[in-house]
């Protein structure tokens, strides 16, 4: 270390006064008194150095947190997801819209869930999406009636927002993800139950969607993968439009083409379920093995009366809604997101349908 040549004697800037030599006895105490000082300084200077680190760490902790969980937040309240349902008309789309709200209460995020009046309604629900994404949304979700139609008002969407379905999939080229059921395998499951109540050499009518739908397409397919493999003869396939009266309709129709000789009757949904119930009840059929899909709780109540609803294939319509709205979030904030995000189903029957009740009212609170 080099010494130092200041003199206080010959510092220019000091006045003349203090210029002047210290007195040796002085000089001493002085030197005791700066010692103290400088001993007191250098470890303020450390207390103070030291604190300082430790306050610019934990403020930045701070600041990260607030900015992280504030931001987040902040940016959680601004994000706006549209939800294009095929209706909100029914029991089912209920439970799907339930579950996206209670997901947008969980993630604080604004959740738009909206559908035309009926299945059959395309062009409205084309309408619907346009409407959603000229409105400035960060993410669309859609279960689509006619997966044409709706691909054509999607693409304006792709690449520049995340573009989901939900319970049927679009399917066109650069959607994030499908969260649903694998509606072929779980119509088997439906199938090949009723085949087994039903015995050998049974007959089947299989009441089918809406033209066009994709879910339509595939339960059908499911429905009679699962006649060719138990034996069943599928005497006729019909659309129900979706509808409890269309399927009344349809029904009736069936009936009397094929008088006496139907055992099962597989359905699209249960509100197709039903309307085939009531045309049965009105014709004196009595003694019917009727398969609805979507396990709503008017058909479950139906099966536990022991009615000639027999059984429903349950999906998770609830959770289908949640898992969608989670995953257009996460697609938002650029988070990986599975292509296909697959939700199980269940064949409740007179059975398990009171603890299939039980859940159901547990998850929907």
């Amino acid at each position: 270390m080099l010494k130092s040549s200041y003199s206080r004697s010959s510092d220019p800037f000091l006045p003349e006064c203090e210029r002047k030599p210290i007195k040796k006895e002085k000089r001493s105490k002085m030197k005791k008194f700066f010692a103290l000082l400088l001993a007191l300084v250098m470890s303020l200077s450390l207390v103070a150095c030291g604190g300082g680190d430790t306050a610019n760490e934990d403020t930045s902790t701070d600041d990260t947190a607030t900015e992280e969980n504030g931001g987040d937040t902040a940016t959680a309240s601004d994000v706006e997801i549209a939800v294009v349902l095929k209706t909100l008309a029914s029991e089912y789309w209920g439970y799907v819209k339930a579950g996206c709200d209670a997901a947008a209460a969980d993630l604080g995020v604004t959740v738009n869930v909206v559908g035309p009046g009926a299945e059959s309604e395309i062009e409205q629900q084309v309408s619907m999406i346009e409407q959603q994404i000229g409105a400035g949304c960060d993410a669309i979700i859609v279960a689509p009636n006619d997966a044409g139609a709706a691909s054509g008002a999607l693409a304006s969407a792709i690449g520049s927002i995340p573009v989901l379905s939900v319970d049927t999939n679009v399917g066109i080229e650069g959607q994030t993800s499908f969260v649903g059921t694998s509606n072929v395998d779980a119509a088997k499951e439906g199938g090949l139950w009723a085949a087994e109540q039903a015995g050998e050499g049974a007959n089947a009518v299989i009441i089918y969607g809406q033209e066009g739908d994709n879910t339509s397409n595939m339960r059908r397919e499911g429905y009679q993968a699962a006649c060719d493999e138990a034996g069943v003869t599928v005497l006729d396939a019909l659309s129900g439009q979706n509808t409890t009266d269309g399927a009344t309709k349809t029904m009736e129709d069936l009936l009397n083409a094929y008088p006496d000789q139907i055992d099962i009757v597989l359905c699209h949904n249960d509100d197709t379920a039903i309307g085939a119930m009531n045309a049965c009840k009105s014709a004196g059929v009595d003694d019917m093995i009727i398969v609805g899909f979507d396990g709503n709780a008017s058909a479950v109540d139906l099966i536990l009366a022991g009615e000639m609803v027999k059984a429903t294939v349950a999906q998770q319509p609830y959770e289908m809604g949640y898992q969608a709205v989670e995953a257009a979030l996460k697609a938002i904030n650029g988070e990986t997101v599975e292509e296909v995000i697959n939700a199980p189903v269940t064949v409740v029957t007179a059975e398990n349908g009171q603890e299939y009740l039980d859940s159901l009212a547990a998850m929907q609170g």
